[in-house]
């Protein structure tokens, strides 16, 4: 199952709306004569801006059902209450156009004249309500873009969250345990891509994501999206490993990367693993001075790396869902 927003229909804009609708009426009209034309020609154009602006509101999700972690995320990228008043205006205007519709067809009789005068009206006040919704259609059409390219989550797998600052080894980490081409896809609000990988242990498959952008520097340095971004992944992760790097190849400061594990570990209420990457360029006596993570690895060697995703895994403690029996 992909994500919720990934296949959204695209949204017409107030103009785009109005031609379709009018054009269409024209060649209904066309097929007739009199005031039955006139009839067709409202039909056909208040149905058509009706039916489309319903189907922009019922072609996004319910908010309130939405796993946390889309409505925490689609809320840091758009703003979920700007979204549902956008997509309220435009379910006004659906609801509006059929009114119209069936004021005028009420009124749509006598002579021809009159009748072409009524519809015409009609028309000038289905273009006025398509017109007033004009901002909520490219407001809403702008969300679209944003959201349907998020990274393919799925909360309800097994999540390994994998944190620590740039250059640590992160991203070799989970390349490395999953031994496949990894998805990559950006977040509108970071410059950079997560990679999201996906590792089988006993049947079940764990999705592992690196977030650069997000998790790899203090609190205190992202921006309020970022920070609702992170509390998104709050939702997705049943385990974060916090991968540090002792070297100094990283360019951080060991105090620093300590730091941000402590942020993360207090943040996140799942089980929080830390692991020192990068132990094949210390010297042995070194190694034992970095006793304060659970675990030492080397990605570029394969030194415990398999130790380290299986004690991840199992402080996961996932257990799938058993068909009940009922006998």
């Amino acid at each position: 199952m992909s994500h919720p927003f990934e296949s959204l229909p695209t949204t017409p804009y107030a103009d785009e709306l109005i031609d379709k609708a009018f054009s269409r009426a024209a060649r209904a009209g066309r097929a007739k004569s009199g005031v039955d034309a006139q009839q067709s020609m409202l039909l056909t154009a208040a149905n058509i801006i009706s039916d489309n602006l319903e189907n922009v509101v019922t072609a996004w999700p319910d908010f309130d059902a939405l796993d946390p972690f889309y409505d925490n995320l689609a809320d840091a990228i758009v703003g979920a209450d700007d979204l549902r008043q956008q997509l309220n205006e435009i379910g006004w205007a659906s609801r509006k156009a059929t009114d119209i519709r069936h004021e005028y067809e009420r009124r749509l009789h006598g002579d021809d004249e009159t009748a072409r005068k009524l519809r015409k009206q009609a028309f000038a006040r289905l273009a006025d309500v398509v017109e007033e919704i004009d901002d909520d259609l490219r407001a809403v059409s702008e969300a679209r873009e944003q959201l349907r390219d998020l990274p393919d989550i799925r909360p309800d797998e097994p999540t390994i969250v994998v944190a620590g600052y740039p250059n640590v080894g992160k991203s070799s980490f989970v390349n490395s345990v999953t031994r496949a081409k990894n998805e990559e896809a950006t977040y509108p609000f970071t410059t950079t891509q997560i990679h999201v990988g996906h590792a089988e242990h006993e049947h079940i498959r764990y999705q592992l994501i690196d977030t650069p952008g997000l998790l790899d520097r203090p609190p205190e340095e992202r921006n309020d999206v970022e920070s609702q971004a992170v509390s998104a992944l709050e939702h997705a992760a049943d385990a974060v490993l916090v991968v540090l790097d002792p070297s100094g190849a990283s360019g951080y400061p060991l105090d620093a990367q300590r730091a941000l594990r402590d942020d993360v570990a207090a943040r996140f209420d799942v089980p929080v693993l830390s692991v020192y990457n990068k132990i094949d360029r210390l010297d042995d006596g070194e190694r034992g001075e970095f006793d304060d993570a659970e675990f030492q690895m080397s990605v570029e060697t394969g030194e415990h790396v398999d130790a380290v995703l299986a004690a991840v895994i199992d402080a996961v403690g996932y257990e799938p869902e058993l068909p009940i029996d009922d006998e």
